[in-house]
């Protein structure tokens, strides 16, 4: 199937550079772009996008408020969108355009259900792997982007932590394991070469945590695992 992604961007310059990359895969189609956060919300309601590439900071509306409102499922209780003609979509997966310099916001747009983060400067091979991997319904979390952003997001801004005890008394030692080196930034392949398990069975395992849990992907899986204290920024 074709990916349909929208490209929401202030700089014109990018917009156009990613647009040109990303149209020239056969296997995604770029349906729109816009300049600010506010357009995006009306762009991707208008053209239901598969992935919606969203930069962090722009006027009018910055993407992290963006983001939350393509993804707030809270009001309707489910993870579909009912559109004026009657059609039930998939609300779109949202990947978060950032730099170093624009950290604080990368946290918050994770804890709001964003599918990742890619840095601005990467590789045009990695933008394009990106937008397959979030399509996928995985989360992009680069392992050592993710173990410095995460770590140092959960030591300056905690969140309110909601009985998280009680939660991990219903993982099993082995999923318990598992998602604290997910949280760590390890690849399925490194947990299954570090714990001597299938790759098959370390995704099981991840797959059975997000249920039990009642976690959308991997990023909010690493979220929990901050926010409960099972990893504790800076240790290792």
């Amino acid at each position: 199937m074709t990916i349909r992604v929208i490209i929401v961007d202030d700089q014109a310059m990018v917009r156009a550079g990613f647009a040109a990359l990303l149209a020239a895969q056969s296997d995604i189609d770029v349906v729109g772009e816009a300049a600010d956060g506010r357009k995006g919300v009306e762009l991707a309601r208008g053209t239901r996008p598969d992935v919606v590439l969203m930069d962090v900071r722009m006027p009018e509306m910055d993407g992290l408020a963006a983001a939350r409102i393509l993804l707030d499922t809270q009001e309707e209780g489910k993870d579909h969108e009912t559109y004026d003609d009657g059609a039930a979509v998939s609300r779109p997966k949202v990947l978060m355009l950032t730099t170093f310099d624009a950290d604080d916001y990368v946290y918050e747009a994770l804890r709001a259900g964003a599918s990742g983060f890619l840095l601005k400067d990467a590789p045009p091979a990695d933008l394009i792997a990106a937008v397959r991997v979030v399509a996928a319904g995985d989360a992009l979390l680069a392992p050592k982007v993710t173990r410095r952003l995460i770590a140092d997001f959960a030591q300056q801004r905690p969140a309110q932590r909601r009985r998280p005890a009680v939660q991990l008394d219903g993982l099993t030692p082995r999923e318990t394991e598992v998602v604290e080196l997910v949280a760590r930034g390890l690849s399925n392949q490194e947990i299954a070469d570090h714990l001597v398990l299938a790759e098959q069975t370390v995704k099981t395992h991840i797959g059975r945590v997000l249920a039990k849990l009642d976690l959308r992907d991997r990023a909010q899986a690493v979220i929990f695992a901050y926010e409960s204290g099972l990893v504790t920024p800076g240790d290792r």
